[in-house]
C-alpha cells in the first residue's frame, strides 16, 4: 500500500509573503487523514506542520511517518531550508514521532485554569507599574533576552533579533499605553526583584515575560511574580493564563508545573538538508 498526501485546498498566499495548505493523507487514494504546511513568522524559509491526524483503525502502520516526511520533501519544493512541528501536549505519540524523525524541542506553551478568587502576594511583596523612565532600559535588556534564548535552541542570531523586534512591535505598539498590558515592578520590602509583563487577551490572559532580578533569585520571586500575573488576570476578568516557555529551562518548567500549569503544545524544530 502506498502512503500520499493530495492537496485538499488551493494554495494559500498571504500578502506577508507566507503561505499554507492542507492535505489528506491517502492510502492508494482512500483518505486516512490530513496535515497542514506552512510559512509563518520566521520567514518563507521556515516550514510548519501541523494539525497532522490519522484515523483510528490506520494508525500503528506508519502512516504518520510517511505524511510528515512526505510534507519535508514539499516544503523543500517551497525553498524552506527547515521545519517546525507543533504538537498538542497530550499527543505522545505524535511527539514520539517527530522526536525520531530528528525534530528537537524548542519550547512548549503552557496554561492553567483559574477561580474566581486572585491569590494572594506573599507578606512584604508589592507590585506597582512600571515608570516610563524604567521602561527604555528595560525594552532594550528584554529584548537581549529574548533573542539569546532563541539563539540558545538554534536560531540564527539576524533571525532572533528579528522575531524579538516583532514581538515588541506588535504586543507593544504603544509602549507602557499599550491597550490590556500590564508591565507592573515587583518589590520585596521596597526593593525592586523582577518584572512581570502581562497582556489581557480576549480568550486568556498570557505573560509575555517574567522574570526575577538575577541578584535575588532563588528567593521564591519568581513564583510571587506568577501569582501577581494571576491575580491581574482575575482581576482583568480572565479565567485561564497561558504562557511560552523555552526547552532547557529546567527551573522555570519546575515551577510552572508546580503551580498547576499544562503543557497545550510541544514547539520542535528541525533543518531540512
Amino acid at each position: 500500500m502506498t502512503t500520499t498526501l493530495r492537496p485538499s485546498e488551493p494554495l494559500q498566499r498571504n500578502a506577508d509573503g507566507t503561505q499554507s495548505r492542507r492535505y489528506r493523507v491517502c492510502v492508494n487514494s482512500r483518505p486516512v487523514g490530513g496535515i497542514r504546511l506552512s510559512t509563518g513568522p520566521d520567514g518563507p524559509s521556515v516550514a510548519c506542520v501541523s494539525d497532522l491526524h490519522i484515523a483510528e483503525p490506520d494508525r500503528g502502520r506508519g502512516r504518520g511517518t510517511v505524511a510528515v516526511l512526505a510534507a519535508e520533501e514539499i516544503a523543500r519544493s517551497w525553498g524552506c531550508k527547515s521545519i517546525d512541528a507543533r504538537v498538542p501536549g497530550d499527543a505522545r505519540v505524535a511527539l514520539r514521532l517527530a522526536t525520531a524523525l530528528g525534530y528537537v524541542l524548542r519550547s512548549r506553551n503552557m496554561s492553567k485554569p483559574l477561580g474566581p478568587t486572585p491569590p494572594e502576594l506573599p507578606v512584604g511583596t508589592t507590585a506597582r507599574p512600571m515608570t516610563e523612565a524604567e521602561y527604555g532600559p528595560w525594552l532594550v535588556h528584554e529584548r537581549e533576552v529574548v533573542a539569546r534564548s532563541l539563539i540558545g535552541v538554534g536560531v540564527p542570531a539576524d533571525a532572533a533579533y528579528a522575531r524579538a523586534d516583532q514581538g515588541h512591535a506588535r504586543f507593544l505598539p504603544d509602549g507602557l499605553a499599550t491597550e490590556n498590558t500590564l508591565i507592573s515592578v515587583l518589590e520585596h520590602e521596597e526593593t525592586r526583584v523582577g518584572v512581570l509583563w502581562l497582556g489581557l487577551w480576549p480568550d486568556t490572559a498570557y505573560v509575555l515575560d517574567v522574570e526575577a532580578d538575577a541578584r535575588y533569585r532563588g528567593r521564591g520571586h519568581g513564583r510571587a511574580l506568577m501569582l501577581l500575573a494571576e491575580a491581574q488576570a482575575v482581576a482583568g476578568g480572565r479565567d485561564r493564563i497561558s504562557l511560552h516557555v523555552f526547552a532547557g529551562n529546567a527551573p522555570a518548567e519546575r515551577l510552572y508545573e508546580s503551580l498547576g500549569y499544562e503543557t497545550t503544545h510541544y514547539n520542535l524544530h528541525k533543518p531540512l538538508i
